[in-house]
């Protein structure tokens, strides 16, 4: 018996010996190079310089808008300089109308002075010239409640809510994931679980109906601007578009979103029946409807003869809101791409795949540059037509949410990619990246990928400030981005590139059936 247990346990042992090397022999790292590549990230690192050019000197970046042509000139400049090769202003297809604003200024002149932080609505109209006259607050509960105002309301400066609630918070504003969140994020979702409509959701999509409504019955009675409490506090102003960027859409009124504190003092002032005057002047210029959209892309050829034609992507999106800089959404993106393709570049890599990297065009509008790529490159699900690249593309990895340290990757229910990432993960689990999470992530231009069954992964990211305080916001700035951790993160995007470039076969697929219907927003 003692005999044949010893019999069995070495049998076991030396399954779990093959097993293991096995493992081993599938993804063969080389660490000398992560040695060289954590050096030139981590020591030499001039992702500094790219962040200052990105989000200080060629931002914001609205999609078409001559900002974001310059900037994509200074981009491709750039990859020539660091030796990388078709630098370029990929056209990916028509993007629409673009819009840039070109002057804000807004008060309240009595009773008392006060200037007003806020900024206007992208795809909006400017004011005719300055707008002066008194502040009007119209609080509808239903569409019936408007024809009071009826004949009221011409060049008004209006103001469609009541008081904000604006609660005393006692979170940080900014976090970092800790291990039990990880761990968390590790687990499988509860199967099953659907969201019933609540009725909360009920009252808010009758409430955007009411706001349509008073939208439409403020042009048509001519209103000169609508004013909007900013969503934020400390006087941050969250904005996005109140307009279309489609050929031939309805101009909408000219509408400004300011601070919430400001908003509030001007409302609580017309509570008390004080008449409240303000002053507003939004100058704005919009593009010809038809306006071509650029993704910028470069490369590094590989040089293996079989395998140099095929591919591994990178990239973040380009674009960005215009309140602030864009920094953390997603010029941080785009530096750790470029820094990336530097540090590889700076290495003398001569990859057995081309490495290619991509910026992507309104990626705020959905996704429509990477979109537009994939359907150019890839696979046109719209005719289910496969296009010379799909059975080419190893992988695209994408970095999009803030500044914050690369903490894992969202391996996108592609079980076979699970065991290869933790192999490449290993080595640099010093640095804080260390999970792997069979789970989706959604939100960015990794999802046009996925959607056509190409390997599209998004990496985990520390949160920082990027939910609580600077996405899509006026302080989306330089200075709330984490330089740190951002050199941590092209360390990291550089070691992931060079191993799918340079192991033996393409990183695995899910299964893809061209002929189901698309799913969700991709």
């Amino acid at each position: 018996m003692t005999k044949r247990l010893t019999i069995r346990s070495i049998a076991v042992l030396l399954l779990l010996v093959l097993v293991s090397l096995a493992t081993g022999a599938q993804e063969k790292l080389d660490l000398q190079m992560l040695d060289r590549i954590r050096n030139e990230g981590l020591v030499n690192s001039k992702i500094t310089d790219l962040l200052i050019y990105l989000c200080d000197v060629y931002a914001p970046r609205l999609p078409a808008s001559p900002q974001y042509v310059q900037a994509g000139e200074w981009v491709v400049a750039k990859a020539k300089e660091l030796g990388l090769a078709n630098a370029a202003m990929e056209p990916y297809g028509t993007f629409g109308r673009s819009w840039e604003l070109l002057k804000y200024y807004a008060a309240m002149t009595a009773p008392q002075y006060m200037p007003i932080i806020g900024y206007p609505k992208a795809w909006t109209p400017g004011t005719n010239g300055v707008l002066k006259g008194p502040a009007v607050l119209i609080q509808p509960k239903a569409v019936a409640d408007l024809d009071k105002y009826k004949g009221r309301l011409k060049d008004a400066i209006v103001l469609t809510q009541g008081e904000q609630d604006l609660p005393i918070s006692f979170e940080p504003m900014a976090s970092r994931l800790l291990e039990t969140d990880l761990a968390r994020l590790a687990q499988a979702p509860e199967p099953g679980l659907r969201r019933q409509a609540a009725p909360a959701a009920q009252d808010a999509m009758a409430q955007a109906q009411l706001r349509q409504a008073v939208a439409k019955f403020l042009k048509a009675e001519g209103a000169g601007v609508i004013i909007e409490p900013g969503r934020g506090k400390y006087g941050t102003v969250f904005v996005g578009s109140g307009g279309s960027r489609a050929k031939g859409a309805e101009m909408p009124l000219p509408a400004v979103v300011i601070a919430v504190e400001h908003y509030n003092r001007i409302v609580r002032i017309l509570q008390k029946d004080v008449p409240v005057e303000m002053e507003v002047e939004v100058q704005a210029r919009f593009t010809a409807d038809d306006q071509p959209g650029t993704n910028v892309v470069a490369e590094i050829p590989g040089v293996d003869k079989k395998l140099k034609a095929e591919l591994v992507m990178l990239g973040g999106h380009f674009d960005t809101w215009h309140a602030g800089t864009g920094a953390t959404d997603d010029g941080a993106g785009c530096a750790v791409a470029i820094e990336a393709m530097r540090i590889l570049k700076a290495l003398g890599v001569q990859p057995r795949r081309t490495i290619r990297m991509a910026l992507w065009d309104a990626e705020e509008q959905g996704f429509v540059g990477s979109r537009g790529y994939v359907v150019n490159h890839f696979f046109d699900r719209a005719k289910k037509e496969k296009k010379a690249e799909y059975d080419r593309l190893s992988a695209y990895f994408n970095f999009d949410n803030g500044s914050g340290k690369i903490r894992g990757i969202y391996a996108q229910g592609n079980s076979a990619a699970v065991p290869i990432f933790e192999e490449w993960l290993r080595p640099v689990r010093d640095l804080g990246a260390a999970t792997v999470v069979l789970r989706n992530t959604g939100g960015t231009d990794h999802l046009p990928f996925d959607a056509v069954g190409l390997p599209g992964f998004q990496f985990i990211q520390d949160p920082l400030e990027y939910g609580t305080l600077t996405h899509h916001s006026n302080m989306d700035v330089y200075d709330h981005l984490s330089r740190t951790d951002l050199m941590q993160a092209a360390t990291v995007m550089a070691w992931f590139v060079y191993n799918a470039a340079m192991r033996e076969e393409m990183m695995p697929r899910k299964y893809f059936d061209p002929n189901a219907p698309a799913a969700g927003r991709n």
